[in-house]
């Protein structure tokens, strides 16, 4: 898969193209949806089919400080995309002033004159340009006027939910992280680098990975949970993940650690991945170590039950 850095960066004798336009943060099943449809639509025209995303998130330049809690970091989001076999993805810097293109102008810049769109492939609910104005209808009508034609894929859902990344945002702040993993597809991944913490893990028997994640993280409520951490190389190891301040110490800091089960190394400084899988309780303050480590080894039990599922 390609990647460009802004529509500038279409290369000289391109030729037509078909296009999806989102945010697509998550790459949930929704989103999977349309650009499925997308990519065999292109394959059928013969096209190469080009996803347009933004970065950063709109929200954050449109509205200063409500950056939304992300669900994939940018290249996780962009290995998700090119799985499902996108020829070209289409990073576009969401400034002040591209936030206030027209919706017309959007498609005549972007969509016409650019990328040479001979199909665009949208949701139902898709908005776009200036106060987000455009719909599918005027999307529609321009594409009659310029020569595209445009498909809508439905939303998709379950038991009457429609999957959106708000909706995913939600079951993750509620710690209902299989609800989040059903709407994905997957389970939900956090990332970052392995840090020193207060070694009191290690004091104890359970030493843990302290994770320092990006400050808009989509991360999970307190509680303790079965998962997956995943190191460079593929190596897969099972983990008990804990979240919260760590009261039973008294602490402050929210924290994301994890005990990685049958595994005895260093992981310091490494970047790492955990999927979460299920939640296994609330966070509790303890009286004492020994309740404690009577807690985190039955957690321990039901982290290798939840994860032979």
């Amino acid at each position: 898969m390609e990647r460009w850095r802004g529509y500038q960066a279409v290369p000289g004798g391109w030729g037509r193209s078909a296009v999806t336009i989102g945010v697509f943060d998550g790459v949930h099943r929704g989103h999977q949806a349309i650009i499925g449809h997308l990519v065999k639509r292109a394959r059928d025209l013969g096209v190469r089919s080009v996803v347009v995303t933004f970065d950063p998130h709109p929200a954050e330049v449109v509205r200063p400080g409500s950056h939304p809690a992300v669900l994939t970091e940018p290249a996780r989001k962009a290995e998700l995309i090119e799985e499902l076999g996108v020829d070209v993805l289409c990073v576009v810097p969401f400034t002040q002033d591209f936030s206030r293109l027209p919706a017309e102008e959007f498609v005549h810049d972007v969509l016409v004159e650019s990328l040479h769109s001979s199909l665009v492939v949208v949701g139902e609910n898709f908005r776009f340009g200036h106060k987000a104005a455009g719909d599918v209808p005027l999307l529609e009508r321009l594409g009659r006027t310029f020569g595209f034609a445009v498909e809508g894929a439905p939303l998709v859902s379950a038991d009457d939910t429609v999957f959106s990344s708000t909706y995913i945002r939600s079951c993750i702040d509620a710690g209902d992280v299989r609800a989040a993993a059903s709407a994905l597809g997957r389970p939900h991944r956090l990332e970052g680098i392995v840090v020193r913490g207060d070694q009191r893990g290690r004091e104890i028997g359970y030493p843990t990975a302290n994770l320092s994640v990006h400050r808009y993280a989509a991360v999970p409520a307190d509680g303790i949970y079965a998962g997956w951490l995943w190191r460079r190389g593929g190596e897969r190891l099972r983990a008990a993940i804990s979240i919260g301040t760590n009261p039973t110490f008294s602490g402050r800091e929210r924290r994301v650690e994890a005990y990685i089960l049958d595994f005895d190394g260093d992981l310091y400084g490494e970047r790492v991945a955990l999927d979460f899988v299920s939640r296994l309780r609330e966070t509790l303050r303890f009286d004492g170590v020994d309740p404690l480590v009577a807690q985190i080894g039955e957690d321990v039990v039901q982290t290798r039950e939840a994860l032979a599922e």
